[in-house]
């Protein structure tokens, strides 16, 4: 038997152990989980550096920097995120369907583990709390497997965690870090049919393209984040500004940044170039159509490349379009079924806006920003799906659970 399928076999044999704790029981580890993060500080710290040493000699870029980065605030926001898990309701055993048959057979579905889930991801270190704190509370075992480029952050995490497992009594192995990166040990995980219930990429697209098109268990895809913000003609301009700084500007490496802003043409000549000062004066580069550039000077000429982009940093393209409706059909052609938004104060625009649409995520007057599991009360989050499976969107606990028949009857039996 090869090390990664004895790996997956044991964490599947813990994760039957996970799945039968009782809602206080799960609390309280995800509580100790997140002390045991807090104590470590100093060493996931020290870790985390030797990543960041590693990677800037690579010459890895800002954005991929700023993902794999840790500090004292961010540490006590994974910390936060675990105890919000921790306090969320348990969705094992809720009971979603509950009838009575003319038979008398009573016929209920009810949430139960999905299993052994398989995490595959880059860069992100707290992907490594986030990922084991849901599958946990969902009474699954999880399989990390993480991106060299934050390889001792990552094992940091993973052996505080996995020491507040055992302090629980809990077999450590329900929390499973693979630190044999090699692509084919990564390929034998997502042919594990028999073991792995469900693999979830997170990283840059050639990752998940290359989880989608080799794994043979079931995957949760999400490609890319190209987030629009559409600037009705009614939308209030001070209103739509704080939209766009925030999306744009505040962390451009996350997915659910903005990355083309879309102009109401009656408004454009008000609000572009109020929205170039204040996104230059945040170092953001600017790309656009020419009835942009026609109303700010120094505008560079967007591509059809640049509309179908997702930067990941401080790169916008910009269009003026003559109506609704062609806002719709440009995110319909380059957008990737993330996260879009409109600021209007016309009601039938924003109806008309998430209709046209069938992006996981559709904001009004909201900062794409907030198209996160944290900030929509799912705790911390797994992933954002933009594949139409079971799960669309942010993914918290209910995601990693399914639904199945529990039956009860009094000996009834179908002539």
């Amino acid at each position: 038997m090869t090390d990664i399928k004895n790996l997956a076999l044991q964490c599947r044999e813990a994760a039957q152990t996970l799945a039968q704790l009782s809602a206080a029981a799960k609390q309280s580890l995800l509580e100790a989980m997140a002390a045991a993060l807090e104590a470590g500080e100093a060493a996931i710290l020290a870790a985390n550096a030797r990543d960041l040493e590693a990677a800037r000699e690579k010459g890895v870029g800002s954005a991929m920097l700023d993902r794999l980065a840790l500090d004292q605030k961010r540490l006590a926001g994974i910390a936060a995120a675990l105890r919000e898990v921790a306090a969320l309701p348990d969705p094992v055993g809720q009971v979603t369907r509950d009838d009575v048959r003319p038979n008398g057979i009573r016929v209920q579905k009810v949430r139960v583990p999905l299993g052994v889930i398989a995490m595959i991801y880059e860069a992100r270190p707290n992907v490594t709390a986030d990922a084991a704190a849901l599958c946990i509370k969902a009474g699954n075992g999880v399989i990390l497997r993480g991106g060299s480029e934050a390889i001792h952050s990552n094992t940091a995490i993973a052996d505080v965690l996995k020491g507040a497992l055992r302090a629980a009594g809990i077999n450590d192995a329900a929390l499973t870090l693979v630190t044999d990166l090699r692509r084919e040990t990564m390929l034998e995980l997502l042919q594990l049919t028999d073991i792995v219930d469900l693999a979830i990429p997170r990283g840059g697209e050639g990752l998940i393209r290359f989880v989608a098109e080799n794994a043979r268990v079931p995957v949760i895809k999400h490609y890319k984040g190209v987030c629009h913000l559409f600037v009705d003609a009614s939308a209030d301009v001070e209103l739509a500004l704080r939209l766009l700084v925030d999306g744009k500007a505040t962390r451009p490496s996350a997915c659910n940044s903005l990355e083309t802003l879309l102009v109401h043409a009656d408004i454009a000549a008000r609000f572009l170039p109020a929205a170039a000062k204040a996104l230059r004066e945040r170092g953001v580069e600017l790309r656009g159509d020419d009835a942009t550039r026609a109303q700010v000077s120094g505008v560079s000429a967007a591509t059809e490349d640049d509309y179908a982009a997702e930067f990941l940093d401080l790169v916008l393209a910009i269009r003026v379009v003559p109506d609704l409706e062609t806002a719709i059909e440009h995110v319909r052609r380059y957008g990737s079924d993330h996260t879009e938004v409109i600021a209007t104060n016309d009601a039938t625009s924003a109806d008309a806006f998430v209709q046209g649409l069938r992006s996981a995520v559709v904001m009004i007057n909201a900062s794409s920003r907030f198209s996160d599991g944290g900030e929509l009360g799912l705790g911390a989050e797994i992933g954002i799906s933009t594949t139409r499976l079971h799960s669309y969107g942010p993914m918290g606990l209910e995601a990693l659970t399914v639904e199945r028949f529990v039956v009860r009857g009094e000996g009834q039996v179908r002539h």
